[in-house]
């Protein structure tokens, strides 16, 4: 009892050799197997050969039938370098058959130092008689040569489950194999042969549309996945697959479908009809079904901010600032959802050209929710809109000060720094600080180019908006490469992109404000 109570204490304190020891102490004390278990799992655990051989010795004597007894011995002999002995003692728990038998293999395998031994074993161990007659073995099996790196076993083993069984399952799996080798034509044949013979199956279709999507071929995925017993699940992907593809068609079809459905309506059915509703033209519809979304649901809050978008889209503002403030209310116990009921009524007045009610609304929200990052980095966008600079940075500096890491409200300054501001040294220090915690966001390295251009450094300028641009094509960034381009003299580029930018944006200010400045 005391060498338990001592190993006990040593495990307390992460001391896991020292409780192997005093453990294994116990067990040669006692005739509890499982304190003898336990004694041989920590010393496998910190790689303390010996002990574990001696604990093992103790754990087999008293319990000498046990499975993990096996395992134990064949895991001492992986971390020993004995491979023979390893393939013998774990041979002899494979063939035990069943799921549970392999599953004590491959824990034994993966838990391995030496994975290419690891790999060797399961190669020997992987014979057509070991496997039997169970397709989950098979298919486990190749995904734990998988995983220990032995791509040639993985996918013999695959392939000869497709042979043996034809489950969907395989098909799947052998489909995974194929793209992970970037054969997308074998990974699409595999689906393909799957689905002929099991063209109900939901596991199947979802696999073959994100395979397509993946490539790039949305619509087509959507047309899987509409071919079969559907649910919220096919529904929900085929309405995302066909948003993604533009296509109005299949977009309409699917609405169609669902209305006509008379399975009862879930809130994620009824969340799902308004937004297909709204992304096929019909604000009205879209408005009905997301007002029958429960306030029970996950997607409540959701579904309310959509219907006060879709009134303010269609010019109804007073009644969707009267619907954000009920909304609100509904929040009111929930900071995160009441922030953002209070930036959504910002943003609507905003919007509307009615800053100072605006910041009011701020004003209010960070009265509720004092200091609250997201609405101090609103009100800071709103106030440069406003030419007011000492006011934004007084808010961003707030963030900065409460949370030194937060790589927006620091870029966020250094920009406006840069744009409104001679104070471009400083500003350039603030945008170093962000692009080191988030060295590949696209604002931040636009930002960066910005700052460089406005100290002259025209080259390294260009690098970083070519940088940006690239990740992120936008308006704003076209602006920005477009403007440097311009000032190096190369006018026909500048104009090239900024023709870029206008067709992703044709309104945005600060592209129009720039080929203005520049060219009149």
């Amino acid at each position: 009892m005391l060498a338990l109570i001592a190993g006990q204490f040593a495990l307390q304190d992460n001391d896991l050799a020292g409780g192997a020891r005093h453990f294994a102490h116990a067990a040669r004390l006692g005739t509890d197997p499982a304190v003898a278990e336990q004694a041989t799992r920590l010393a496998i655990a910190v790689k303390d050969w010996q002990l574990a051989r001696t604990s093992l010795a103790r754990w087999q004597q008293l319990a000498p039938d046990l499975p993990g007894v096996v395992q134990a011995r064949a895991w001492v002999a992986l971390g020993t370098g004995d491979e023979d002995a390893a393939f013998d003692d774990l041979a002899m728990l494979a063939g035990r058959g069943g799921a549970d038998a392999w599953r004590l293999v491959a824990q034994a395998l993966l838990g391995a130092e030496d994975a290419d031994l690891a790999a060797r074993v399961l190669a020997r161990l992987a014979t057509a008689q070991r496997l039997g007659s169970e397709e989950g073995i098979w298919l486990a099996v190749s995904q734990l040569a998988w995983k220990l790196d032995d791509k040639p076993l993985a996918e013999r083993t695959a392939r000869e489950a497709v042979e043996r069984f034809h489950g969907s399952d395989a098909y799947a799996w052998s489909a995974h194999l194929a793209m992970q080798r970037g054969d997308e034509a074998a990974a699409r044949a595999a689906y393909v042969a799957a689905l002929a013979r099991e063209p109900d199956s939901i596991r199947l279709r979802t696999g073959y549309a994100a395979l397509l999507s993946d490539a790039g071929d949305n619509k087509e995925a959507a047309r899987v996945l509409a071919g079969g017993p559907q649910g919220d699940a096919t529904y929900a992907g085929r309405a995302a697959y066909a948003a993604r593809a533009d296509d109005k068609a299949g977009l309409a079809a699917l609405y169609r479908e669902l209305e006509a459905d008379d399975a009862p309506r879930s809130d994620d059915r009824l969340y799902l009809l308004g937004q297909v509703a709204e992304l096929i033209g019909k604000p009205d519809a879209a408005q009905a079904w997301y007002a029958q979304v429960s306030d029970e649901d996950e997607h409540w809050f959701d579904a309310r901010v959509r219907r006060v978008v879709l009134l303010d889209q269609q010019g109804k503002t007073t009644e969707a600032l009267a619907a954000v403030r009920l909304l609100a209310a509904q929040a009111a116990t929930d900071p995160e959802l009441l922030g953002n009921a209070y930036l959504l009524e910002a943003d609507l007045l905003a919007r509307k050209g009615r800053r100072d009610e605006a910041l009011a609304i701020h004003a209010r929200a960070l009265q509720s929710l004092p200091d609250d990052p997201r609405i101090l980095y609103a009100r800071a966008l709103l106030r440069v809109e406003m030419q007011d600079i000492a006011g934004a940075e007084r808010d961003l500096r707030r963030i900065i000060e409460r949370d030194p890491e937060n790589a927006e409200a620091l870029n966020a300054l250094g920009y406006t720094l840069v744009d409104q501001t001679d104070r471009t040294h400083e500003a350039l220090q603030l945008i170093e600080r962000a692009i080191r915690l988030k060295p590949d966001e696209p604002a931040i390295i636009d930002s960066l180019g910005w700052a460089r251009y406005r100290l002259g450094d025209l080259d390294a300028a260009v690098r970083d908006l070519r940088r940006a641009y690239a990740k992120q094509p936008d308006a704003e960034i076209a602006a920005h490469l477009g403007e440097v381009l311009w000032v190096m003299g190369r006018r026909d580029e500048a104009r090239e992109i900024w023709e870029q930018g206008r067709k992703k944006d044709a309104e945005n200010k600060a592209l129009i404000d720039t080929i203005r400045r520049l060219t009149t």
